[in-house]
């Protein structure tokens, strides 16, 4: 079980913007793809209301960060160039992100195969 008094002591995004890392005052520090946090975004309207309500977010391979702005002194939001904004990372949610991660993204690749659903991002024909 994670300790939830870390407090994050760095967030920096890389100069690529395809990823996220966030270090915290107990020395754990976790390096975030774009793409892992904006398909697990905490946001209801990738996690919906109720668990049968998650949705799978499909072409995220490409996605990069905007911004990363404080929201008080528990979280921060991630604008991502996809325009997605609505998800508020708190800390302990990095934390699970980070110590998780292998298992959340097995998770998330085995929901995309089992939906027919890809990484790539679909291309638009005019």
């Amino acid at each position: 079980m994670t300790n939830s008094k870390a407090w994050p002591t760095e967030i920096r995004v890389s100069k690529d913007k395809r990823s996220l890392t966030i270090g915290f005052d107990n020395g754990e520090s976790h390096e975030l793809t774009a793409e892992f946090l904006r398909v697990l975004s905490p946001s209801a309207e990738v996690q919906g209301h109720t668990p049968s309500q998650k949705q799978t977010v499909p072409g995220k391979r490409d996605v990069g960060i905007m911004k990363v702005e404080p929201v008080g002194n528990y979280a921060v939001r991630i604008s991502f160039d996809d325009m997605h904004n609505s998800g508020i990372y708190s800390w302990d949610y990095f934390r699970k992100l980070g110590t998780e991660h292998d298992e959340l993204w097995a998770a998330y690749l085995a929901e995309l195969e089992d939906k027919g659903l890809s990484r790539e991002p679909v291309s638009r024909k005019n």
